[in-house]
Parts: structure tokens; sequence; C-alpha cells
């Protein structure tokens, strides 16, 4: 063993910020523990674990003896633990004093509950920018992992790719390690001998080097089939017999431990980029077929592997751009985190309570920062509602803390106040508007058809705006051409066509609009509540994407903002001018439409025209009989994924009773209403399935002005939360209890 190969096994377990607790859990009994019970057994291994904040918190919570178990392991210098940004965001989303906070304070959080020295740390996504480096090396990090892809995208062949390198920025220098593709396409879907040769032949040419295996834990267990095939067929006990029988040759060890005995092979910059599917996975859908069909014409011409090194796909932030969604995400976290610094910049004089609202607010900003649902590719990501509802939870939650570290609150006993400003909140080079009071955040874009698109309720941390809009994914032509056939073997999660529900195929309908509230439509007389639901109603209107003028008013207790356009409606020109209004320390948003120069004829001659202002609430699922449509009277009208048509009312309300919430729509004219379930076939780890979004409420008027060619209504948007905020002071009486006992 003169010049043993070094194999570094690195394991990343990870379970993102707002997951179930039945999934936590399932994963954890279906690789977390078993895979440490395995390797537990052979002494002679030392491996590398990194764990995400949000699942070792929730671990240390339920499962203490486990993280017990991994700080003993690093006693005996079995185990490295592998730092990292605290509750895994792309570190090249979030701002640099953002990165190093979560890095360092994940880092103290480690070291005092394990005992670890934290040398290096996992990079998420393994999205990287060249100068995420100087901020590393700030928060204390020594070095990280990356893909081969990485160093092959800065012109290193494979041959090159045995050791690790060294990168700087602003003069601060870190160690990057390149992590095997062939490796990870071979654990765990390929017999452990399949591996052995492959690593023979890597030391047979390369002496002494080094090579990297860094890739999800759950792909030991959690992954389809993974579980049989790792511990019920002993495919991980396997492994790792494989290894200690090759340990005359085969030094299987951790990252910190290759970098103190080895070298690094050079200096090198590297470009911004992921993996290989991550980058694919972040262009437009269209384009992802496009590149898919290129390849493997290319391949077929056995043309592909010389200019692959050459090939990329796209450029991670411009998930931002493929899902708006994400972007209104993205800038509401950073607006958070700017008015987070700005309070600790201020440097005033704080007592011990306003440090730890400061405190709370920055653990709520970095678990809000939690990359999840940030993206989408082999996994449901974006498309996950609870998963996009957490991090506006967290968010929310951190304002409220700033807001109370500035004697404001949601509570009832709390000084009123009210809002109104606007800014470009949404970083798109034009301005929005921000309506807010103790109870209430608002956000609108007057440019994009004066939309609301989030709508927060203060006291239970919810944004009833967290919509997500039916748009075409690259992978729908395997929807379209259905599930596969199966096998013995266990496929890659990349490789996999499973069906978690029928008919799948049926259900591919998609928006031309984004899925907001006051999205203004105008729809024929003859208009099927089919083709409304289903997106192909034909528009008759230019008012769902135009832009509005706003005009902003203001008094002591009360705001309002005006939006007014002049468009036209089947070629007829008409003017809408619509008003929110909020009040100090009210839970109503009141919207006022004025329609005017309408033709006394009607819009479309005696066949008439819906007007139809469409509304969207988020975070309210349907399936369940505690969440329900009732009328005026309270009465249930079906679950929330019921499609309704009602006729003549003046009030309709959406209970979600585990929220604790009623969002009650009230009218001052007789109205008729559709509603719907929004939802979208989509990707995740179990394949394919129908994932509810958002409820849509589209109240409708055939339009008949007065003389004076005008016509309007006004709606009452009201939020009752007190059954949710009865439940939290029963929590607080009784923890209050538990305290004084």
């Amino acid at each position: 063993m003169n010049h043993p190969l070094r194999l570094v096994l690195v394991f990343h377990n990870h379970q993102p910020i707002g997951n179930f607790d039945g999934v936590f859990e399932q994963a954890y009994q279906d690789s977390y523990l078993p895979f440490l019970e395995v390797f537990e057994r052979y002494e002679q291994l030392r491996i590398a674990i990194h764990t995400s904040g949000s699942l070792m918190e929730w671990i240390d919570a339920n499962h203490p003896e486990y993280v017990d178990r991994l700080a003993g392991l690093v006693a005996q210098g079995r185990l490295e633990i592998v730092g990292g940004a605290y509750f895994e965001p792309i570190l090249s989303m979030i701002p640099s004093r953002d990165r190093v906070g979560q890095i360092t304070t994940y880092t103290r959080w480690l070291e005092e509950r394990t005992g670890a020295q934290i040398r290096g740390m996992w990079m998420p996504e393994r999205v990287w920018e060249q100068s995420m480096a100087s901020d590393l090396a700030e928060a204390g990090i020594g070095y990280t992992i990356l893909d081969d892809f990485h160093f092959k995208n800065a012109g290193l062949t494979q041959e090159q790719l045995h050791g690790y390198y060294v990168t700087e920025d602003d003069a601060q220098v870190i160690n990057v390690l390149p992590g095997s593709e062939p490796l990870r396409y071979l654990l765990p879907f390929q017999p452990a001998h399949e591996t052995i040769s492959y690593l023979r032949g890597v030391a047979e040419q390369h002496p002494g080097a080094v090579v990297v295996f860094g890739d999800d834990g759950e792909k030991f267990g959690t992954w389809p089939g993974t579980k049989q095939h790792v511990y019920d067929n002993g495919w991980l006990a396997q492994f790792f017999d494989a290894l200690q029988e090759n340990s005359d040759w085969l030094k299987v060890t951790t990252p910190a431990e290759a970098i103190d005995s080895i070298p690094p092979l050079g200096k090198l910059y590297i470009p911004e980029g992921s993996y290989r599917e991550m980058t694919e996975w972040s262009l437009p859908s269209a384009k992802i077929n496009q590149y898919e069909d290129a390849r493997h014409h290319l391949e077929a011409q056995g043309e592909w592997e010389p200019i692959k090194p050459f090939v990329r796909g796209g450029y991670w932030r411009n998930f931002k751009v493929k899902y708006p969604e994400t972007d209104v995400m993205y800038a509401r976290m950073q607006l958070i985190s700017r008015r987070l610094h700005e309070t600790v910049q201020a440097g005033q004089p704080q007592d011990e309570a306003t440090g730890e609202l400061i405190d709370q607010a920055r653990l709520d900003l970095y678990r809000g920062q939690c990359n999840c649902s940030y993206w989408h590719g082999a996994f449901g990501g974006v498309y996950l509602p609870h998963l996009r509802n957490a991090v506006y939870q967290h968010l929310i939650a951190a304002e409220n803390a700033l807001d109370r570290a500035e004697n404001r609150s949601w509570q009832a006993d709390a000084q009123p106040w009210v809002t109104l400003d606007a800014s470009d909140f949404n970083l798109d080079g034009r301005p929005e508007v921000r309506l807010a009071n103790n109870r209430l955040t608002t956000f609108v874009s007057p440019v994009e058809g004066g939309q609301l698109y989030e709508f927060d309720v203060k006291s239970i941390c919810h944004n009833l705006g967290a919509t997500l809009t039916r748009r075409l994914e690259a992978y729908h032509r395997k929807v379209l051409g259905g599930p596969s056939d199966g096998g013995d073997g266990v496929a890659s999660i990349h490789d996999q066509v499973i069906f978690k529900q029928e008919g799948l195929d049926q259900r591919l309908d998609y928006d031309t609009w984004t899925r907001n509230s006051l999205v203004d439509h105008f729809f024929p007389a003859d208009v099927s509540p089919f083709d409304v639901a289903k997106g192909t109603a034909t528009e008759q209107g230019d008012f769902v994407h135009g832009p509005y003028e706003a005009k902003l008013r203001r008094s002591e207790r009360r705001v309002q903002l005006q939006l007014t356009r002049e468009g036209n409606v089947a070629g007829r020109p008409i003017r809408i001018t619509k008003g929110l209004t909020l009040s100090a320390a009210e839970s109503v948003l009141e919207i006022a439409y004025l329609l005017e120069d309408l033709p006394a004829d009607g819009i479309a001659g005696d066949g008439g025209i819906h007007f139809a202002p469409e509304f969207n609430f988020a975070g309210l699922p349907s399936g369940a009989d505690d969440r329900f449509f009732r009328d005026g009277e309270g009465n249930s009208l079906g679950q929330l994924g019921q499609q309704l048509d009602l006729h003549e009312t003046t009030e309709l309300g959406l209970i979600d009773g585990w929220l604790g919430i009623d969002v009650g729509l009230e009218f001052d004219r007789p109205t008729s209403i559709w509603t719907y379930p929004v939802e979208t076939v989509s990707q995740s780890e179990g394949g394919f399935e129908l994932v509810h979004q958002s409820v849509a409420v589209v109240p409708h008027w055939q339009l008949v002005p007065d003389v004076n060619g005008c016509w309007s209504v006004t709606i009452r948007l009201a939020i009752d939360t007190q059954v949710a905020e009865q439940r939290m002071g029963e929590v607080a009486a009784v923890a209050t209890a538990g305290i004084a006992n």
C-alpha cells in the first residue's frame, strides 16, 4: 500500500424545511438508521456524512440517540462530519452575509453537538459560482465537493480528475474535490464488483489517486426499490465487504484525511454550474426536449462523447425565470434579509428581548432560504405546495419578529397601524405596491394586470397567494407516452416512468396567465365552466396582462391603491378602475371595481359578456372534510376540490379547519361564482402525480350598464383566524403552566 487509491465516500442526507413529519420518519427508518447500523460493523472503514440542518434538527429532536452514535464515531476517528449552510440554501441565491451566517451558525451547532471539527462543507445541489469561494473561506471552510462535470467545464479531462485542486477568490483559497459521475451511477444500482473493477482500473493507471463519491444518502433506502435492494438483499454489506477485501490497494477514507495526505494537483478556476442534470433542468421546457433529442441523435451517430465535455445546459438562476413563482419567493426573501441587515446595522441599543427577536428572525430567514422549493427537476421542488408554504411560513415569521422588535404586532392588543408603499419589490425593474397592516400584507403588480400576487395572513404565517401556474414541462411527453414496463433491476430515479394515478395524460392543462388574484377576465356569455377550469376559455379582453396606472392614497387609519386602465373588450374600448383599500388592524381587504364607457347595447351585442375577476387561494388543500366551501349561513357546499357553479349569491367562504382559517368573499350585488381546483401533473421521487396547487374562485357577471354606461361591484375579502388564534392561546397556556410547575 505504498500508493493506495484513496476512495472518499461522502453521503449527503437531506430533508427540506416543511416536509411532512412522516416523510422524515420514513426516510430515517429506510435510509439513515439502517445505513448507520450497517456501517458501524465495518471498523476498518472511514467515511464522511453531511446532514442538512433541517434534517439534523428533526433527528436530534426525535431520535437523539442517532446523533449520539454519530458523535461516538467521530470520537473513534471513523467518521468525518461535513458541514454546510444550515438550512441547505443554494448559495448563489442568497446574499453573501447570509452565506457566511448560515455556514458559521451550522458549524457551531455541529461542533457543540457532535464534538466534530468541521473542515469542509457540502455545496447544496452543487450549484457553484466562483465568487462564493471567498465566502466559504471567510466562514472557516477549507474544502467543498463539486461534480467532475464542473471540472470538465473548466477544460480538464477525466484523466486529470484523480485528486483535488485549489481555487481562490479575492486572495482567499479553498480546496475543491471532484465527485465522480461514474460512481454516482454505479452506487447503489450496480453490483459491488463493478465498482471495484472501475476503481481497480483507476488505481492501475493512476497510483495514489483520490476518487470521490458524493451523493444523496436517500439513494440508499428511500428512493423507490432501494430499501429492499440495499438492505434486504444485502447490497450495502456486500459493498463494504468488497471494500475491506481490497484494502491492500484501496483505502476508504475521509475528505480531510485525503487533503492532509496528498498535495493538490494544481490550481483551477471553475465556471458557474451544477451537476449535469441540474443544468439541463434549468433550461426552458421546450429547450430541454431539443437538448435531449440532439444528444440522442449524436449518441446514435457515435459523436456525443467527443463533444460532451464542452456541452452545458442552462444557468441555475434562470429557474427564477422558468418559474416566476420562485422569483417572487426569492425577492421576498431578499427583502426580509435586507430589512434584518438594516435593523442590525442601525446599531440602536437593544434589550435582551429585542435581541432574541432579531435572532429568531435570522433563523426563520435562514429556514426560508431552504433551496428545495426554488427549483424543479427529478423531484417535486416548487411543485410541492407544502414546501412553498413552509418557505413563506418562515419568511412571514421572520417579518413578524422584526415587527415585534419595532413594537408592532398582529395581536389584537397591539397598536393599530397601516402602511402603503411602492418599490421594485419583485426585482423586475418596475414598481409594485405593498399594502400592509397589523394583520395582513399584500403585494400588487400594477404593470401585470393589477394582479394581487401575495396575500400574507400574519397570525398564521400563511401566504394565500403561494400559487403555481399550470405550465408545459419537458417530461410531459413521457406522461403522454405512458409508464415504463418495469423490470427486475433497480433503476436510477432519472430513468423511471411511474404513474401514481391513472389518466394523467388527460390532466395536462396549461395556463396562459399566472395564477394570481384579481386577474381580470372577460369571457363570452356562452362560455363553459369546463373551459374556464381547463384554461381554454376564449379571452375577450386585454386586461389580464395589461398595465394599470397606480395612484396611492393614504390617511392615518386607511390606505388605498387605485388602479386604472383603458383597454378593449371584444373590440370595444372600456375603462376599468379597481381600488384596494386596507384599514389599520383589520383583516379585511376591500376591492371595488368600476367599469366605464360600456355600450348600452352590451359589449358583444345581445349575447352579452362575462366580467370575471379571478381569485386563487393557495395552501387550502382538497380531499378533507374539514376543508370546505360554505355559504353565507355557514352550510357546507362541498370540499375545496369541488367544482361549483353558483348563481345569485352574495357570499362564499373557504374554510380550512386544520389551518384554522375562514376566507370569506362578500359581494354587494348578486353574483354567480365558478370554483375549481388548480392541479398540475408533476414529477416527484415516487413518479408522476397530480398535485393540488390552489383553489380558483371566479365570480362573474353579465354586464348590464346603467344609463351612464357604468357598472360597479364591491368585494369584501375577509380573513378570520380566530380558531387558529384560540389554539395558539391554549398551547401558550399549557407551556406557561409547564414552566410554572
